[in-house]
């Protein structure tokens, strides 16, 4: 049997999720979680073989997930479920050490089939991404994208300063920094175009 273990922060959904994999003969799901943190804890202590996880959740993102799971070694394969049909979130999640990279619209049959191919050490990507992902590479920091994605959700540079212990002139640096990379005109079109592209 392969362990599968949930993650998914709406309930239909990770219900849905659970049912549809329950009428698999070889999967077994072995535990459900509602955010990133949550599932995390799951997963060290039951040690599923797989993570099926979306990206977005509370606490923690599907890919922060698969990044710690890799930092604690733990041996569970990780595939990401998302809506997200966006190069640089397959890109992000692929260097966070996930095996798989699927659409929420994907024929219910790849689900399955993506966790037996993770299972045997294989990768599983959908194939319209996978062809994307020759697109140019993400050109933002990870402090870039941090002190961008605060500024897109409208905090002031001295907020932003403040949530990230820094000076306001080197929030000011970063975000010019980034507009300038992503050849925006300000702080709002930069988050646009970033999120646009999966880089925030």
């Amino acid at each position: 049997m392969i362990r599968v273990l949930l993650a998914e922060d709406q309930s239909m959904v990770l219900g849905a999720l659970a049912a549809l994999l329950g009428l698999e003969p070889d999967i077994e799901v072995v535990g459900r979680a509602r955010d990133g943190k949550e599932a995390l804890d799951l997963a060290l202590a039951t040690r599923p073989d797989v993570v099926l996880t979306d990206i977005e959740m509370p606490r923690m993102t599907g890919l922060e997930l698969a990044a710690e799971l890799r930092r604690q070694s733990s041996p569970a394969r990780v595939v990401i479920l998302t809506t997200f049909a966006r190069t640089g979130y397959l890109r992000r999640a692929l260097d966070a050490g996930a095996a798989g990279y699927l659409l929420k619209d994907s024929p219910s049959e790849k689900l399955a089939d993506a966790i037996r191919r993770v299972q045997a050490g294989l990768k599983a990507i959908d194939p319209e991404l996978a062809a994307e992902a020759w697109s140019p590479p993400d050109p933002l920091t990870d402090r870039e994208r941090q002190v961008l994605r605060l500024a897109g959700e409208g905090l002031s540079t001295a907020r932003i300063a403040t949530d990230l212990h820094l000076s306001e002139g080197t929030v000011r640096n970063y975000l010019s920094e980034a507009i300038s990379k992503l050849g925006a005109e300000n702080r709002v079109e930069a988050a646009r175009i970033a999120r646009e592209k999966g880089w925030l």
